[in-house]
């Protein structure tokens, strides 16, 4: 059994021989993912008067036919039973049609409070939701309070399958036949006897009730991040370990499976942007609501699979902060190093700060994890969206009107101000847009009613606020209510005002309208001009003060006119920077940009540099990055850090990893993406994908198996890693 490990780097092997090769099996092998899309979904045509129905009532019967119908997986060996086995929920959908069609979509980017069932257990949540009923009997929130418990109900069924599979082995069927009888199936039966029903008592009825309410939302077709594992796992396993329970190589085992059953959807073949990108992000570390640090035995024994097994289906963010302790920088950095870009930074002291200055109260802010990508939020208690724009795109059509022959601007801050007032259109447009979600808003008085929306009950049942309300997670039901704005293009459209200030307005080599012409034609006929534009400049990635001060002008607008609709609704509209590959989508609408770049360019991605335009290090470039005030970026601002392997090689380059840790957040870096990649090898598994089945690389907010991206995605992460490929 081999895995692909990173640049040949050996990695440490601690875990069982049985639990590698039920990683194989999903990761080399897609074993578990080829065998979900053989029962893609559950038709709903035989559902007398199916169509007629109202969504609620249509919800109603689907959560019913999957919990009854879809496909139970045991497989011989694994220590914790649950799986989504309905491949259509690959596709961010709910796994079930109404003559051919797909009824409903389903909901992403948000984790769910899975403290909630490790606290109060199914039946915990019953008990509320049936005191809920009671309240809200004979009102219009009825009928969404019956799904809640149609939704319970169907868990438990689906449930109750497992335990009688595992009593009695007659739907655990392997390649060779019925599955034999197997210990850890008796342990596994004896855990699910309890949980999830109950709250856990053990470390491994907390990670089988943890991983199996996630496979049951992931089944209906929902993709939740997980949030802070070590937070809702480390008291179960220190109790555990103090009561010699059990020891923490077998803590290791019972983890390592959680996270390879996270990898069933594991497909393999050309899946676009990746077969990895389902959302389930894991936080670990940083500090508690009550500024406690929480780094336990479950932080390091997730960074030990994580560095043994090539799994990038979790993508995982450590919060780090000056108070870190230096072991567990340190840890970091030999994961990291290994390559993979399983593992980012959020630099917690400024994430505090951004979340309480935009006005959440502390003990509130200090719970934020992502939203299954990298976007900051409370998780449970947050309905969130973003919305991408591309900045570059709106200089080029609205502010420099395509080129036009007759534009002028009699100086820089001209051109500027007129940036900035088209930014603040395009921003005010988008966030108007969300006002229409309401059919009654009355600002004045405080009274919002919201359009029925897609039912999403399995979702509601884990955040805060909607069973309380009898609202569900679309309908007004969360705590928070956030719609981000974010700004893609960035470093792009710097260089490009930096080009036109540096060439037009300070050393007067052509006019405004003469620099025009030469883009309109896209460089054509002028090549040593593009050249000295390319290479002569020094632009944003390269600690440049005048270069980074535009880019610290450009975020504070953006911040200002995302903050003006802040108040008018139960939305929040905080800023953020991303591009999350979109730089391929906007390529194509893109004109030649004056920072040398010729029309169609796939340019640069979320807040990092314009590829090959970072010439001074990492350093330089974080040090660009941190000159505007992130504080105001408050979903977050990511920036990509790509290192060559010989750069964190050995105990200097984990003393470099730690040093870039440590200075992202001494400079007052938000979110920091690092990989450790090598052009040369990408390029080889482009050419020999069948040798670089599980090489994963970091895409933007989740990680990809490499090998499983679409060429024009693959040529793109080559460039970012090797510019000059």
């Amino acid at each position: 059994m081999e895995f692909y490990t990173a640049y040949k780097d050996p990695r440490p092997v601690r875990l069982c021989d049985a639990t590698r090769q039920f990683a194989y099996d999903s990761l080399e092998k897609h074993r578990y993912g080829l065998e979900a899309m053989k029962t893609a979904s559950l038709p709903m045509d035989h559902i007398e008067g199916f169509a007629e129905l109202t969504p609620l009532e249509k919800e109603r019967h689907i959560l019913r036919e999957i919990a009854e119908k879809c496909p139970i997986r045991l497989i011989q060996g694994e220590r914790i039973c649950g799986a989504a086995t309905l491949g259509l929920a690959i596709h961010h959908v709910i796994p079930a049609t109404f003559g051919g069609n797909v009824v409903f979509p389903s909901v992403s980017h948000l984790t769910i409070d899975f403290s909630m069932i490790l606290k109060e257990g199914l039946n915990g949540i019953r008990r509320r939701v049936e005191a809920s009923l009671e309240v809200h009997r004979g009102t219009d929130r009825e009928a969404f309070l019956l799904n809640c418990l149609a939704a319970l109900d169907a868990y438990k069924l689906w449930h109750g399958r497992y335990v009688t599979a595992l009593e009695t082995h007659a739907h655990a069927v392997a390649e060779d036949g019925v599955l034999p009888p197997c210990p850890a199936f008796e342990k596994t039966l004896q855990n699910l006897r309890r949980v999830p029903m109950e709250p856990p008592t053990s470390f491994h009825e907390a990670v089988q009730s943890l991983w199996m309410t996630f496979a049951f939302v992931r089944l209906m077709g929902n993709w939740p991040g997980i949030g802070r594992l070590d937070v809702l796992l480390g008291k179960y396993l220190e109790e555990d370990l103090n009561h010699d329970v059990l020891t923490l190589n077998e803590a290791r085992e019972i983890l390592a499976h959680f996270f390879i059953k996270g990898c069933e959807w594991v497909r393999g073949g050309n899946q676009g942007s990746g077969d990895a990108q389902h959302y389930q992000n894991i936080v670990l570390g940083g500090i508690d609501e009550n500024g406690n640090d929480v780094a336990n035995a479950v932080t390091f024994l997730t960074l030990d699979i994580l560095e043994e097994l090539p799994i990038g289906d979790f993508p995982t963010t450590v919060r780090v902060s000056k108070n870190t302790d230096e072991a567990l920088l340190r840890r970091v950095a030999q994961v990291m190093r290994h390559g993979g870009g399983v593992l980012a930074i959020y630099n917690e002291d400024l994430v505090l700060e951004a979340l309480t200055k935009y006005g959440y109260p502390l003990t509130e802010a200090r719970q934020f994890a992502n939203d299954g990508c990298w976007e900051v939020q409370v998780p449970g208690r947050t309905n969130f969206i973003y919305c991408p724009f591309d900045g570059l795109g709106i200089l080029h059509h609205a502010t420099l009107r395509d080129y036009a022959e007759d534009l002028d601007f009699p100086d820089f801050d001209s051109l500027l101000d007129a940036y900035l007032s088209d930014l603040r259109k395009q921003v005010l447009a988008i966030t108007n847009s969300r006002f229409g979600i309401f059919k009654v808003m009355d600002t004045e008085n405080g009274v919002f009613e919201w359009h029925p929306t897609t039912p999403c009950t399995v979702i509601s049942l884990f955040e805060g606020g909607c069973i309380e309300k009898g609202l569900s997670y679309g309908e007004g039901g969360p705590v928070y209510h956030v719609f981000s704005p974010h700004i893609g293009g960035l470093a792009d459209t710097v260089n490009s005002l930096y080009a036109i200030q540096k060439l037009v307005f300070e050393e007067h080599r052509m006019s405004f309208g003469e620099f025009m012409a030469v883009l309109r034609d896209n460089w054509d006929g002028h090549e040593p001009l593009r050249q000295f534009v390319l290479n002569k400049y020094t632009y944003y990635g390269n600690d440049n003060p005048a270069c980074d001060a535009i880019a610290a002008r450009i975020l504070s607008g953006f911040a200002d006119f995302c903050a003006e609709n802040d108040g008018k609704s139960p939305y929040f509209f905080p800023a953020g920077v991303s591009t999350f590959g979109r730089q391929l989508e906007w390529a194509p609408h893109r004109l030649a940009s004056p920072h040398g770049h010729r029309k169609g360019e796939v340019l640069a991605a979320n807040a990092s540099p314009t590829p090959g335009s970072d010439k001074e290090g990492v350093t330089a470039m974080i040090r660009s990055y941190c000159a505007a005030d992130l504080t105001r970026m408050v979903t977050g601002a990511a920036l990509d850090c790509k290192l060559l392997p010989s750069s964190v090689s050995g105990e200097d380059g984990i003393a470099a990893l730690i040093a870039i840790m440590r200075g992202f957040v001494a400079e007052g870096g938000f979110f920091l993406q690092p990989d450790v990649a090598d052009g040369k090898i990408l390029r080889d598994a482009q050419e020999n994908p069948k040798d670089y089945q599980t090489l994963s690389v970091r895409v933007s907010g989740w990680n990809a198996r490499f090998v499983t991206l679409c060429k024009e995605w693959q040529d793109m992460v080559i460039a970012q890693n090797d510019p000059n490929a």
